[in-house]
């Protein structure tokens, strides 16, 4: 192996026809034949209502769930989600500061044939105008991908991080991770797959020409992300190809309300 395959997508959780919506994003997964995932707005339920959005899209794949929410999260189990063809050795959740969308990261450490990989998927605030609270999140994003996977481990690929971010890239949280401006006095570097490998286009990931979107009458924009730390010295971590996915129906079913990102990175 020494390629990987990495795929991000809000799901929306169960808005509009989610039955008809899960085999449509199933259908895409099966033509991406991603290695890893990382899921945003996924819900899930024990007892009662038995919901579990990660494991009705994993049906059938083979993959390893870890499932993560926020600490103050509400009772219907709105979190983040990874599968992973690769075994999970171990999974955190971590709760990001903001107001109250009880937003968070999970982490997944991954046992690929290359090595261990950290993984990581998120989902910032939405508003518009708390860019002040995405700014927050991900500088305590960034400490937390430190704590759990440092740098210099030589033991672990570099860090993949990926989600909805709910940001451009001109904006400073994005240029935060990208390394071109500093948040409370610290830096980090993150390659942005998209902008490193991706094809040239805006690369929109909300956008109005999907109906499920376009019904908010919001701008078109790049909003999720699929950020590697790397490549590290031995050249692993390096975006190789990037594209959007998940932008076109599937027997007229939008996959959902975000457009997905399609990474190819080295290992």
């Amino acid at each position: 192996m020494n390629r990987i395959r990495v795929v991000t997508l809000n799901i929306w959780n169960r808005m509009g026809e989610w039955e008809k919506r899960r085999e449509a994003i199933r259908s895409q997964l099966e033509k991406l034949a991603p290695d890893v995932v990382g899921l945003q707005e996924v819900i899930r339920l024990e007892g009662e209502y038995d919901v579990d959005q990660a494991a009705e899209l994993a049906r059938g794949f083979g993959y390893h769930i870890a499932f993560g929410r926020g600490a103050d999260a509400a009772p219907w189990g709105l979190g983040n989600a990874v599968l992973s063809r690769w075994p999970i050795l171990r999974t955190v959740t971590f709760t990001l500061p903001g107001t109250d969308e009880a937003r968070s990261a999970v982490f997944a450490e991954l046992e690929t044939p290359a090595g261990k990989l950290p993984f990581f998927s998120t989902h910032l605030n939405w508003k518009f105008h708390e860019g002040h609270v995405r700014q927050l999140q991900v500088r305590a994003l960034a400490r937390f991908v430190e704590a759990v996977a440092p740098i210099g481990a030589d033991h672990a690929l570099p860090p993949i991080v990926v989600g909805d971010f709910n940001a451009e890239p001109d904006s400073d949280e994005i240029r935060f991770m990208r390394g071109l401006t500093a948040l409370g006095g610290s830096c980090v570097y993150y390659a942005d797959a998209f902008h490193v490998a991706g094809d040239g286009s805006p690369g929109h990931t909300f956008a109005r020409r999907n109906p499920n979107a376009g019904q908010l009458h919001e701008p078109n924009r790049r909003i999720d992300y699929v950020f590697v730390r790397g490549p590290d010295e031995k050249l692993r971590g390096e975006p190789i190809e990037a594209r959007v996915c998940f932008d076109e129906p599937v027997g007229g079913v939008w996959p959902s309300d975000h457009f997905g990102v399609f990474a190819l990175v080295s290992a």
